[in-house]
């Protein structure tokens, strides 16, 4: 070291908190380095930027060759995009950032926050299941949500198709957080734009990854983690035998919350997770009423039992009907949403066309026709069931 590196016998200014910021987050971009390493590097070193400092010579003593930091430049962009976004940064230190992550061993070190950080504040329950959510599973989620939410909770999830976006549409009203597998600035699918702009607006959307981050498949199981530390509870509604659900389920058991599930029909594949679960030791849900009490009595009050369906409420809420010409094409891609809604537990006929969103002259004549193909059953009550080849076997 040269002399002139010692220039001055003072103690070095205290970073502001912009210089701290940039610092943790060329860190924690820097390669080989996730939430475990960067909390060890932090408490070895004092501060990001020590740490950084150190980080080509660590490199190199563990046999590393040509080691280099995140680029400031790259870092630049990401706060950059993160303006444009009207993202929040939260470090783990910071007192916005969520209470139930800031103790774990691999809490994520900041999270990109787009939306109003008052959600965080409330206790929270996590609501995941199936991409391919049957009528029933799809229902049951609305459901849970929105009284977990009137009974003051902050309802958790991933923004996927099915369970996932019934659930966040369900708890609009009330607050809800999704936690995002790519960046915070990312729609994953697309098809919940709207989705994504409405929960930014009166809840919450959250991601450890770097702003404009495409998520891949192993950025999943990551974005688990987070949605099962985050809740006092986490309730599967559909789950195959082997999901992401059931990772997050696993995850929630790791870090001492509890694990709940719906059951299904044990035909359905969609519920063999779910059933999985309940069989060994988890809380079996009917209802809101059985998540509550699973949890500690103060958090919330009991909710009441959801009202019986009203046939005329729910006929005068559906949309005017399309043109009656449809396209065999029409035709085949409404045969399909109508089985993917279905499986062996009887779903009532008005459910399936207000879960549809169709005017009921436009579903009978497509329900008429897989009834005569055999792919559904009717059930006494105005139930119908999907039809499954074990049904034909003697």
């Amino acid at each position: 070291m040269t002399e002139e590196a010692h220039s001055s016998t003072h103690p070095p200014l205290p970073p502001t908190t912009e210089e701290i910021r940039h610092s943790w987050l060329r860190l924690l971009r820097s390669k080989r380095i996730g939430p475990v390493t960067f909390h060890r590097l932090l408490a070895e070193y004092g501060s990001a930027q020590n740490a950084l400092d150190a980080l080509p010579e660590v490199a190199r003593s563990a046999g590393i060759k040509g080691y280099e930091i995140c680029p400031a430049k790259a870092v630049d962009t990401e706060i950059k995009a993160a303006k444009a976004a009207k993202a929040r940064l939260l470090c783990c230190s910071d007192p916005e950032y969520p209470q139930p992550l800031a103790g774990l061993k691999d809490a994520p070190p900041v999270l990109w926050a787009i939306g109003d950080l008052s959600v965080l504040k409330r206790p929270m329950v996590s609501l995941v299941g199936a991409r391919n959510a049957s009528s029933l599973g799809l229902r049951m989620a609305r459901s849970l949500a929105q009284s977990l939410g009137e009974a003051g909770f902050a309802v958790v999830s991933g923004m996927a198709r099915g369970i996932d976006t019934a659930a966040h549409q369900a708890a609009l009203k009330t607050g809800t957080v999704a936690v995002l597998a790519g960046g915070a600035d990312v729609i994953y699918p697309a098809e919940n734009a709207r989705l994504a702009a409405d929960i930014s607006e009166t809840g919450l959307r959250l991601s450890e990854q770097p702003m404009g981050l495409t998520p891949q498949a192993r950025d999943f199981p990551k974005r688990n983690r987070i949605i099962a530390a985050m809740s006092s509870a986490v309730v599967v509604v559909e789950a195959a035998a082997k999901s992401g659900s059931l990772i997050t389920a696993r995850d929630a058991l790791d870090y001492g919350r509890e694990v709940l599930a719906v059951p299904g029909h044990p035909f359905d594949a969609r519920s063999s997770g779910c059933n999985r679960l309940i069989r060994d030791g988890a809380t079996l849900v009917r209802d809101a009423n059985d998540v509550l009490e699973a949890l500690p009595p103060q958090m919330a009050a009991p909710v009441p039992a959801p009202a019986p369906d009203d046939l005329q409420s729910a006929l005068a809420a559906l949309p005017p009907p399309p043109p009656e010409r449809r396209s065999l094409a029409d035709t085949h891609a409404l045969h399909q949403q109508i089985l993917g809604r279905l499986g062996p537990s009887p779903t009532s006929e008005m459910q399936l066309i207000r879960d549809l969103a169709l005017p009921p002259q436009q579903v009978a004549p497509a329900l008429t026709d897989l009834e005569l193909e055999g792919a559904i059953r009717r059930q006494p009550g105005g139930l119908l069931t999907k039809a499954f080849p074990e049904e034909d076997q003697d």
